[in-house]
């Protein structure tokens, strides 16, 4: 049976707040003063209220309204007030936004305890109550707009009298709720990470949890907001939502428990059918056309699309999900996934990563519950109808080949290219894939995230080279592994440990990846090694050896949200976090703009440790001819990039069956334009230029 409570009329717009949870001296409205300091309000005339009741407006009490200086009474019609209602200026203009023109003023609406700001479109809003509405908003056409006393505008809070069931988690990872995190507003994908990563970590998971109650207050009684020209029209539920400034939201079915993060810089937009409940939106974000959103943070400059639907997962900045399905999932930043048939569960996922159509990840339970994870490092791209098992593991920039996969499976090899071969029923693994085949995709991927990260303030500094402390870590691995095989005749060889199988693992062209890898390693520990001087202003080798050897050490390294940092810097933090010393979310994101900031300077010395073991050389050998030797190795590696770069490209325009649906040259350079006028190639070009040119003045610094 529906409770359904009486209360005498004239309570109606008054006692928000339940008397209990009222601090002694104060009354129910003040939060909403704190939440609005303006003191520009008087009570109305006498003339002014009989032009509102001659313009059809009622209201329980009118002297409960309060107006500004240059409040018109002519601009409120059809209206009902209820409550203590406080209403900025009205002047006879209209507003107008994408061709949608409304009049200043309160049309055809019913309105309870509210503020309203100045020059404000408000027309036929049936129910809006408990909110503080900014300057210049229009708002039209909204069947309930409302506030709680106990709204928590998406962060997982209680409030006063509130029993621990009722507290909102996302159950990240995993999907029997394992790894659940507490969300709140500006939680970052690091703070996802961190939270997920140490469940077994009891004192943790508290501090972590103090610092989010402490990060809101627990009192009842605060007023939705609404910001600067925010635009709300033809909504259908609006209920516990706090919006940022110049927002646009039109044609919602229903949006409950929100934080809606916009401001003028970057405006988010939220479209037609969408559902969002339980939820933080980030600054900049885009969501349109039928989204379905449940328990979910969407980072900032990201986008749903598309009748796509989040559930209980984090969604990292400067990403796209449309026409498909993903649950239980931690995505780090810089991830694509916008076809209609693909499915993501129970997954992290670390960045950088493109799900193609017809994937389904994790969708196929392997044990007697749901309890299976997948972990996959920074360029994850699954191809076409690839289906595979919980629980599998992969290292950076793994591709799997159209197919489905019987087994779990444990990729270590970076760069690869996984395939599932039938008829020989075994698994076939390719490494350094795309360096040797599609350096293009590569090097793209790494140009693309820097262009596409429009975070206008990055708390985290985010890693978007393929070369970095972890993928390197990652080749060293590679090497051991591949050390241990014998190669055939065909220099391909079997490795065991990598599927939950019998069967076995080719691994194709073992000692061209090991030399690969090795070549790679050195180009990184130059390239790095360049920058270090670069930023240290090193005038010798003398002086960069003594420059270098305080930071140089190749230890474990971790991705926490898509940002890189030593191992030993994680465990710092969660030591800080666990002894008190932070007190803060805020204190940890301190942190790590700290990390941040010494990133340049760890790497290089990570790279340089990198290039002395895998060269077999101390830094008393690191003499002038052996590191000329070693920048000549350098810039054939840069240049053979550079060539790769531009032939896995000119397939695309030299391969007969590409080529045959255009008539001439001529057509098909008017359909995808010439292959030297890529936007990405003429990058290229000036890219290896650019690095010519530090490599000669390097020599110079280090008297070569």
């Amino acid at each position: 049976m529906n409770n359904i409570v009486k209360h005498p009329i004239q309570e109606l717009g008054y006692n928000f707040i339940d008397g209990p949870y009222i601090p002694k001296g104060k009354n129910e409205y003040y939060l909403r003063n704190q939440q609005n300091k303006s003191n520009q309000y008087r009570p109305l005339k006498v003339s002014e209220i009989e032009i509102l009741i001659r313009n059809g407006n009622t209201s329980d009490d009118w002297g409960n309204i309060y107006v500004s200086k240059e409040f018109d009474p002519a601009l409120v019609k059809n209206s009902k007030f209820l409550g203590l209602i406080r209403i900025g200026k009205l002047e006879p203009y209209y507003l107008e936004y994408h061709n949608l023109r409304m009049a200043v003023g309160i049309y055809n609406s019913t309105v309870i305890s509210c503020d309203l700001g100045d020059n404000i479109c408000i027309d036929n809003t049936n129910y809006l109550s408990h909110y503080i509405i900014g300057n210049e908003v229009l708002i039209a056409n909204i069947n309930e707009f409302a506030t709680t006393n106990y709204s928590k505008f998406g962060n997982g809070i209680l409030k006063d009298g509130e029993p621990e069931k009722v507290r909102i988690q996302i159950e990240l990872r995993n999907e029997n709720g394992g790894r659940s995190v507490i969300p709140f507003n500006d939680m970052l994908p690091g703070d996802a990470a961190l939270w997920s990563d140490y469940p077994e970590d009891k004192m943790l998971q508290q501090r972590l949890t103090e610092l989010t109650s402490a990060s809101f207050p627990a009192r009842r009684g605060y007023y939705g907001t609404v910001g600067d020209r925010c635009v709300i029209k033809d909504c259908n539920i609006i209920k516990d939502v706090k919006i940022g400034s110049d927002a646009y939201i039109k044609g919602a079915n229903k949006l409950k428990n929100l934080t809606i993060n916009s401001d003028e810089t970057s405006p988010s937009q939220i479209g037609e059918g969408c559902e969002l409940v339980n939820g933080i939106v980030g600054v900049g974000c885009r969501i349109f056309y039928g989204v379905k959103a449940v328990r979910f943070i969407l980072a900032d400059h990201s986008q749903l699309k598309y009748g796509a639907r989040l559930i209980n997962s984090y969604l990292g900045s400067n990403s796209t999900i449309s026409c498909c399905e993903v649950l239980n999932s931690l995505i780090y930043p810089g991830h694509e996934q916008h076809h209609n048939n693909s499915f993501l569960t129970a997954a992290l996922v670390k960045g950088q990563s493109n799900i193609a159509a017809g994937a389904t990840i994790g969708s196929n339970h392997n044990s007697r519950g749901a309890d299976g994870e997948i972990i996959a490092g920074r360029g994850f791209w699954p191809g076409l109808c690839v289906n595979m098992k919980h629980n599998s593991r992969f290292a950076s920039f793994t591709i799997l080949v159209k197919g489905d996969y019987p087994h779990e499976m444990d990729i270590s090899i970076p760069f690869s290219l996984v395939s599932n071969n039938i008829p020989k029923n075994r698994l076939v693994i390719i490494p350094g894939y795309w360096f040797r085949y599609n350096m293009y995709a590569l090097a793209r991927n790494a140009w693309k995230y820097h262009q596409r990260d429009h975070r206008i303030n990055p708390v985290q500094k985010i890693e978007y080279d393929y070369l970095a402390p972890d993928t390197v870590n990652e080749l060293f691995a590679a090497i051991a592994l591949l050390k241990k095989i014998k190669p055939d005749e065909y220099g391909n060889g079997t490795l065991p440990g990598l599927e939950n199988s019998k069967r076995p693992t080719e691994i194709k062209d073992v000692q061209l990846s090991l030399a690969l890898f090795h070549e790679l390693i050195v180009y990184y520990g130059i390239t790095n090694l360049m920058q270090f001087i670069a930023i240290k202003k090193t005038k010798s080798l003398e002086e960069f050896k003594r420059q270098i050897k305080r930071e140089s050490r190749r230890e474990e390294w971790v991705n926490l949200g898509g940002q890189l940092m030593p191992a030993q810097s994680e465990k710092a933090l969660r030591k800080s976090i666990t002894s008190g010393k932070i007190h803060s979310w805020k204190e940890v994101h301190d942190f790590y703009r700290k990390c941040g900031n010494r990133y340049d300077i760890e790497k290089a010395g990570h790279a340089f440790a990198s290039l002395l073991e895998i060269e077999n050389l101390t830094t008393r050998q690191l003499d002038k001819k052996k590191i000329k030797e070693l920048f000549t190795r350098t810039l054939a590696t840069r240049e053979w990039m550079a060539k790769g770069v531009y032939e896995s490209r000119a397939k695309d325009y030299t391969n007969p069956f590409r080529k045959m649906v255009y008539h001439s040259e001529e057509q098909m350079d008017a359909v995808i334009g010439k292959l030297e006028d890529n936007p990405f190639i003429q990058v290229e070009k000036k890219q290896l230029a650019t690095f010519k040119r530090q490599l000669k003045k390097t020599e110079k610094i280090l008297g070569l």
